[in-house]
């Protein structure tokens, strides 16, 4: 064989990103290929460092609540909910029952949106923007509810230690039940676009396989996992604010198509069906809301004291549209927290990339990165190391730095 040909076999490499128009979010991807087969997959995340936490570990817990409504624009309120629960439980503070219905409610309404949004995505990226324009559009229905009741489309501001800000009065449950009968309306017409398309089936029917056996060695969570088979939904396995009231059961894609591959088409089911399941649950949660308080206190100033007393750590979980989110939280008796850490879900679903992207083609690449709905604002954290030493910047730092750049830049 001719050292040419021997060339033309070897196999070779592509990078992908961080930024790429195939990434929703910056991630670096190193692909090693032979011809248009992937033979190995590796990613380096990393690149959106917020340092939310650095600014969070300066604040008290009440400000610290609105601060992780911005951990992510899709689904604040679900670190919102994890990091109040996690202070209430070092607090024992008994959250009002009425409050935990109305948390249910708002978590179920950003679970609709967001698997909406996802949805969208999946659907541009499968080359199929008359779907994606038709999905976001009745996002939109549940984007309009959700301002209705919290005053905010975007970082909802609802959450609140001890409770939740805002009511949710009986004058507004017609408004709830027509957005959630809207949607009940449009399911047989998102299951046949989505499920009955013949492109659809062909790009994501045995593409990207995450087995049964990897999801659980992988460690996933959510609707990635639950695609696999992986009965685990944190609402059920560990209830929390009104979820152990209700009648709510993990969906697999079996219960649907009969069994379960593990591919993006399963992803896509799993999805669609919690939007169905989410109205369900606004449903029950409408219907069996009870009458009392929303907070467990009303004076912030008294709140405050109270945080100077506790002692202790927790973690706080809550099953996001991505899955499990985890805060943890250590207080020491001082009026900010001596540790958070923040766990999002897409930190637990990265690594299943590797299986699914291997042994695929290269212009699968794209839809089976997506089809983990992954959040890399969300799971990149900072951290300062340099020459092997560590170190935090504080604001002054930051500030000055800054002030130097603009300095250069108009030099």
């Amino acid at each position: 064989m001719s050292d040419d040909a021997k060339k033309k076999m070897t196999p070779y490499t592509i990078p992908i990103g961080p930024t790429h128009p195939a990434l929703k979010e910056p991630v670096m991807f190193t692909f090693e290929m032979n011809g248009e087969q992937i033979l190995k997959a590796d990613f380096a995340p990393g690149q959106t460092h917020r340092g939310i936490e650095w600014m969070g570990m300066r604040r008290n817990p009440v400000q610290i609540v609105h601060l992780t409504d911005r951990i992510c624009g899709i689904c604040g309120v679900s670190h919102s909910l994890a990091f109040a629960r996690a202070v209430e439980q070092i607090m024992e503070i008994e959250v009002p029952e009425r409050a935990d219905y109305i948390r249910a409610i708002i978590a179920e309404f950003e679970r609709i949106q967001s698997h909406l949004l996802w949805a969208g995505v999946a659907a541009h990226e499968l080359g199929f923007d008359t779907l994606l324009h038709l999905t976001w559009r009745v996002r939109e229905r549940a984007m309009d509810t959700i301002e209705l009741l919290t005053g905010n489309r975007v970082n909802y501001g609802i959450i609140q230690v001890g409770g939740v800000r805002r009511d949710f009065t009986p004058d507004l449950y017609p408004a709830i039940e027509e957005c959630l009968q809207y949607y009940s309306d449009l399911k047989s017409t998102l299951l046949k676009v989505f499920l009955e398309d013949k492109t659809i089936h062909m790009r994501c029917r045995d593409c990207g396989v995450l087995t049964y056996e990897d999801a659980l060695k992988l460690c996933t969570v959510g609707p990635t996992a639950r695609a696999s088979g992986v009965n685990m939904d944190v609402r059920v396995d560990y209830p929390f604010a009104a979820y152990g009231d209700l009648a709510i059961e993990p969906i697999l894609p079996d219960a649907h198509m009969g069994e379960t591959r593990g591919d993006v088409f399963d992803r896509i089911v799993v999805r669609l069906l919690e939007v169905e399941q989410s109205i369900d649950i606004v449903r029950q949660c409408l219907d069996r809301m009870p009458a009392g308080e929303i907070v467990w206190e009303a004076k912030v100033a008294k709140i405050l004291n109270q945080f100077k007393k506790a002692h202790g750590e927790a973690l706080g979980r809550h099953e996001a549209p991505r899955g499990e989110v985890l805060h943890y939280v250590r207080m020491d008796g001082k009026e900010h927290p001596t540790a958070w850490k923040v766990k999002a879900s897409s930190y637990s679903n990265l690594m299943s990339w590797i299986p699914m992207l291997e042994g695929e083609q290269i212009a699968d690449i794209p839809i089976i990165v997506a089809s983990v709905d992954p959040c890399l604002s969300c799971t990149d954290r900072v951290a300062v190391v340099r020459n092997g030493d560590r170190g935090v910047m504080t604001k002054e730092d930051l500030h000055r730095l800054s002030v130097a750049k603009t300095r250069r830049l108009m030099a």
